[in-house]
Parts: structure tokens; C-alpha cells; sequence
């Protein structure tokens, strides 16, 4: 039995090879769409998801995973005497999840359920492979065996430098979940405007307006080239956009000299909010915290 387990939520889009090679415990979130009710990486893969909502005029609704299901999994951790459980969840600014696990954690604890088995509950400030990246090397840092706070302290600093940049080529999904607001998606669509979109910690804003898909590209490379510590590697979250996106990748590649780390389709979360073609990278910024 090992001494530790990794869990995270299926918004960290791993893939399923990575997930059954270094045993990482995936909890899926539920997912709304058309009326049809679905488990994330249980009934659909990502790109197949991508599929379904490039077809659908629905915006897919992700319910967060309940604090009873939390329960449930600590508990099983415990029973199998697991000594260290490291929880990486998404974004706890956009979604209750991470609460809904702290507070598992806790009645465990208070209760006297909790044993020997210590839980490390982790905020990954992001989305996507932005958590996804950093979790499988966590699981290749133990399989090597380096130790739990070695690696705790590694993944948080990853997320205390994780920015996001999504480069928008569709404003529809954007626009009906209040990412952008509806005037300026309709006047953007209207002037051929690619917005690229910075989420960091919470806090998303426009910050470019380029027009037109080869400029938008280029303009991305060299914010990104200006933002990101040199050298370091970059992780994206795949959509629809397959050749705007390697053309990014490349240019990107020739700009800075960093290496792609992980690519892999997005799911629900970032398509409910991004849509279907975009390119969405993940960098290394400056320590915030």
C-alpha cells in the first residue's frame, strides 16, 4: 500500500494514460448539457466533449463536487491507512469546491475519523492543465521518491507563478457566460477582434484587442515571450483551433527556446467559459506569493 495518494478533479483535463500510470485519483464533476446529464471522463473524453458543444447552442453547466463525495474519498484513504493525501482542486475563487474538501477534512478530524492520514489540501489558483502538468510531475516527484513536503512546496510554487492567457476566435461562449460582456462581444465579432484574455488567481481581464487570427497569434507569442520567466516550460489546454495552436507552438518555441510540457483537450470548465476554438496557454510568471 502506498504511503501517499495524489487526488484532484477532472477539470485538471489529464489524460487518461497519465491518470493510470502514476495512479492519480480523478473525481469527476458532473456536467449539465442540452438537459442531458453527464460525468466528466466517466461518459465523454474532452475532445468529444469540445465536439458536443461546438454542436450544441447550450452552455454547459459543471456542479461542483459535494462535500459528501470529499467525505467518502477521505475515508476510504484512511481505512486503506494512507499517511499522506495530497488534494490539488481547481480554482477555489470560481468554484466551492476546494471549501466543499477543506470541510470533509475538518469534520473528519473533529470527529476522530481521520486516523494517522494527513490531508494536504491544495488551491491550484487555475484551471485546466494548469493544475493538471504540475500534478503529474508531482506523482513522478514521489515515484521517485522525494518526499511529501518536497513536493506540497513544489506545487506551490508552481501555483503562486501560474498565469493563464486564453486567445479568444469565438466570442459566443464568452459572451453568454459573462466572461465578456455582451456589447463588446457583438462590436468585437463585428471588427474581426480576437481578444486575448490574462486569468490569474481569480482576476480576468482583456488585455489585447488584436484583430484578425494571424495577428492575434503573433501578438500572444510576444506577451507571453515578456511575461514568462525565461526558459521555463509552457502547458496548453487543446481545443478545436488544432492549427492556429501549432502555429502558436511553433512561433513560440522559436521566440523563447521553451518547451511544450503537456497539450492535452480541454474540458467542461474551460469550454463552458472559452468555447470551442481558442488557444489557451499556461506560463511560469513571477512568485506572487
Amino acid at each position: 500500500m502506498k504511503k501517499y495518494r495524489i487526488i484532484t478533479d477532472s477539470g485538471c483535463d489529464i489524460s487518461a494514460e497519465d491518470e493510470e500510470r502514476y495512479g492519480i485519483d480523478i473525481m469527476s464533476f458532473d456536467i449539465i448539457l442540452g438537459g442531458e446529464a453527464i460525468r466528466e471522463r466517466i461518459d465523454i473524453t474532452g475532445h468529444e466533449f469540445l465536439e458536443r458543444i461546438a454542436e450544441s447552442e447550450d452552455i454547459p453547466k459543471t456542479s461542483q463536487i459535494t462535500e459528501y463525495r470529499f467525505e467518502e474519498k477521505f475515508t476510504e484513504c484512511v481505512e486503506e491507512g494512507v499517511e499522506d493525501v495530497i488534494v490539488v482542486l481547481i480554482n477555489g475563487a470560481g468554484s466551492q469546491t476546494l471549501s466543499n474538501a477543506e470541510a470533509a477534512a475538518e469534520r473528519l478530524k473533529n470527529e476522530g475519523r481521520s486516523g494517522n492520514t494527513r490531508f494536504r489540501i491544495i488551491d491550484s489558483h487555475t484551471y485546466s492543465t494548469g493544475y493538471g502538468y504540475p500534478v503529474v510531475e508531482a506523482a513522478k516527484k514521489l515515484e521517485a521518491g522525494q518526499s511529501v513536503d518536497r513536493v506540497v512546496a513544489y506545487l506551490e510554487d508552481w501555483f503562486s507563478c501560474c498565469e493563464l492567457y486564453l486567445l479568444l476566435f469565438n466570442l459566443r461562449h464568452a459572451k453568454k457566460s459573462g466572461r465578456i460582456k455582451a456589447a463588446a462581444a457583438v462590436m468585437g465579432e463585428l471588427m474581426n477582434i480576437k481578444p486575448i484574455v490574462q486569468m490569474i488567481d481569480g482576476d480576468t481581464k482583456v488585455i489585447a484587442k488584436p484583430r484578425g487570427e494571424k495577428k492575434a497569434v503573433s501578438d500572444l507569442v510576444e506577451l507571453l515571450a515578456s511575461r514568462a520567466i525565461p526558459k521555463t516550460p509552457f502547458v496548453m489546454g487543446r481545443s478545436l483551433a488544432t492549427e492556429l495552436e501549432d502555429e502558436f507552438i511553433e512561433k513560440y518555441k522559436a521566440k523563447t527556446g521553451a518547451q511544450l510540457a503537456m497539450i492535452e483537450s480541454v474540458g467542461s470548465v474551460v469550454a463552458a467559459n472559452a468555447g470551442t476554438s481558442f488557444v489557451g496557454v499556461f506560463i511560469k510568471g513571477e512568485k506572487r506569493r
